[in-house]
């Protein structure tokens, strides 16, 4: 379990290599949730997604060997997106595995950082050869199983107390998207230590739902992965995210696909930011949070990215019968 020393010292290493994201009321979503919202808009970091953050704490960690060994990692599209651009940025090479259903954006994105990119034909595909890559000498930048990528993007949450807390609205609850389980981990941590009394909920996506799974077994297990939201999608968690949200979080809600990119809709229509459906899963399952909360409830969102291209959204909503 990391605490909050580890992630304040990630926010001391990776100070000046990322945006420190804004925190803001978000009154068009107060007025659709029917509760106040305050959102942590890490869809505007640098990358655009809180991945930069934790792709960043581990790079600068590496030593000489290890930098020179070039880096290798695996991801459904921002960590590969992070982990390209940053280790350019710092002048190591990248090798990164993503499956065919990534993103063309993320592809494009990592190639055009420099990094080289790996394609598989499934996620389960891509975190083999990853594994593959490091037994041949790779360093290992994983996106979720490492306590210095998890305390890296525990600096959002980090961030996220401390602006709340020099504000009278304080939110009751606060959600976080799951994928393998760093972000709701090091977020979760970092409000355990400075504002105890916040709830914190994790969000999945059906076809995607490696933590809920888990909790419901007592540990990891892998999972079937179906989403069209590859950004959540991990075939398992970690036993070091899984300790971290086991110990740490309300619970972990799941959504359906539909609703995660009605979410993203929602978002640019009434919050005015474009997000992804890993960040738009968030608002179904606000609601379900404010029904069970039920009272003077005060929700806090961590808006996770914005890399999806308008043009897969547009689709999905076609596919989906949404306007």
């Amino acid at each position: 379990m990391i605490g909050i020393r580890e992630i304040e010292d990630a926010a001391e290493r990776i100070a000046g290599h990322v945006v420190r994201t804004p925190t803001v009321p978000a009154p068009g979503l107060s007025g659709l949730l029917g509760a106040p919202v305050v959102a942590k808009l890490e869809l505007l970091q640098r990358t655009g997604s809180f991945k930069a953050r934790g792709a960043t704490a581990k790079l600068l960690s590496l030593d000489g060997d290890a930098r020179a060994a070039g880096v290798v990692a695996v991801s459904g599209g921002n960590h590969a997106i992070s982990v390209a651009v940053m280790a350019e940025a710092l002048g190591v090479a990248a090798t990164v595995v993503m499956p065919k259903a990534a993103p063309a954006y993320a592809v494009e994105t990592a190639e055009a950082a420099g990094a080289v990119v790996r394609l598989t034909d499934t996620m389960d595909g891509a975190f083999d050869l990853m594994a593959r890559l490091q037994a041949e000498g790779a360093t290992l930048v994983h996106p979720f199983d490492d306590p210095v990528v998890l305390a890296g993007q525990g600096t959002a949450g980090l961030e996220f107390a401390e602006d709340v807390a020099a504000t009278d609205g304080v939110p009751t609850d606060v959600l976080v998207s799951v994928g393998g389980g760093a972000l709701i981990s090091g977020v979760a941590a970092a409000f355990r230590a400075r504002l105890p009394g916040v709830r914190i909920w994790g969000v999945e996506t059906e076809g995607a739902e490696a933590m809920s799974r888990a909790l419901a077994a007592g540990g990891p297990r892998p999972v079937e992965l179906s989403s069209i939201v590859t950004t959540l999608s991990a075939p398992t968690v970690s036993e070091l995210t899984y300790a971290h949200v086991s110990a740490l979080v309300e619970d972990v809600l799941v959504v359906p696909d539909r609703e995660a990119v009605q979410g993203t809709l929602d978002l640019a229509r009434h919050g005015k930011v474009w997000a992804e459906p890993a960040a738009g899963c968030l608002l179904p399952a606000a609601r379900r949070v404010r029904e069970r909360v039920g009272g003077d409830v005060r929700l806090g969102l961590v808006l996770c990215g914005g890399n999806a291209a308008p043009g897969d959204v547009f689709a999905w909503s076609e596919r989906f019968g949404l306007r």
